[in-house]
């Protein structure tokens, strides 16, 4: 995915959590969105740079939208809506070990009473993928989530559910920061999650931590990394 003409300024305050005030280099102070709903631990700093996009959509009230942070000397995507589309992306590539072979990649499809992010298929089987967007890292971890989700409570049940009736299921956690190792769950903020994620995973859901790399330029595939039990 690459970026065109990103406005760059430094980060006055995130509010509301879907705004976010933003100084540019020329002293104005303008109002991004932020699409990232969650608490942004260890991707939220006063002061820090920032690189936003711009729409021309007249219709928009904040044209700009929040699209990365740079913490220390790594830039980290914020824009939850860009992992869907760099999953369809990298899948339909090849890009991911363990998920190539699609001849076919279907993103908001519904199964049941859920709609799942992506449908992957071939001739010989279809697999149903959830994605994720990580940013949370303590020291070379990424960690998911940065709050309690009920949310993705749902979405682990629904792929154990499709893995029941005889599909392929896959949760996909894009990690938008290349400054971490190993993956995890934060179980100290949400055990729930963590527990119902081991329980999936012994009824065949699989797990594919990947990494980007994230440039005002642009993000791109990097690798896989592995999936750990985290302890505080």
């Amino acid at each position: 995915m690459r970026f065109e003409d990103l406005v760059k300024g430094h980060l006055v305050k995130r509010y509301k959590r879907f705004l976010a005030d933003v100084r540019l280099a020329n002293g104005e102070i303008v109002t991004a969105h932020c699409t990232n709903s969650g608490s942004m631990l260890s991707c939220l700093e006063e002061g820090a740079e920032v690189a936003m996009s711009k729409s021309d959509n007249p219709k928009r009230k904040t044209p700009f939208t929040w699209e990365m942070i740079k913490m220390d000397k790594t830039w980290v995507g914020v824009n939850t809506s860009n992992p869907n589309k760099l999953a369809q992306k990298w899948i339909g590539k090849n890009w991911i070990p363990g998920l190539e072979g699609y001849t076919e990649v279907k993103r908001e499809v519904v199964f049941g009473d859920s709609r799942i992010d992506i449908l992957a298929s071939n001739e010989k089987e279809k697999c149903f993928i959830e994605v994720k967007n990580v940013t949370y890292r303590h020291e070379n971890w990424a960690l998911f989530p940065d709050a309690v989700t009920s949310r993705g409570l749902k979405h682990l049940n629904t792929l154990v559910q499709a893995k029941e009736k005889g599909y392929r299921a896959v949760m996909l956690y894009i990690i938008q920061r290349d400054d971490v190792e190993v993956f995890g769950t934060a179980s100290h903020i949400d055990p729930k999650y963590a527990e119902t994620l081991d329980w999936a995973m012994g009824k065949g859901l699989e797990v594919f931590p990947v990494r980007a790399i994230v440039t005002p330029d642009e993000i791109k595939f990097d690798k896989l990394l592995e999936y750990a039990k985290f302890e505080v």
